[in-house]
């Protein structure tokens, strides 16, 4: 693994590795909802398999009015326990 630059302040470089194109897209479409993003780069994950998503998140800029991640996965887990 090569090092890289360090992103401008605010904005964070995202890696997802998934077992499908469409496992990290959908990982990437959530981060949208949540953060300004640059358009995705993809790439084959490795000799084995999968995907391997790149893209930059601007952490100042909020793409629309969305719960934090705590809560969110707070309602989704109480969600479970009841059924």
């Amino acid at each position: 693994m090569q090092p890289t630059e360090a992103p401008s302040d605010g904005h964070a470089e995202v890696r997802i590795i998934a077992a499908s194109p469409e496992a990290a897209r959908r990982v990437a479409e959530a981060l949208r909802r949540c953060f300004a993003a640059t358009e995705q780069r993809s790439y084959p994950a490795g000799v084995d398999g999968g995907t391997q998503l790149d893209l930059t998140v601007d952490t100042t800029r909020v793409a629309e009015p969305a719960r934090s991640w705590l809560e969110t996965s707070r309602s989704a887990e109480e969600g479970h326990r009841r059924t």
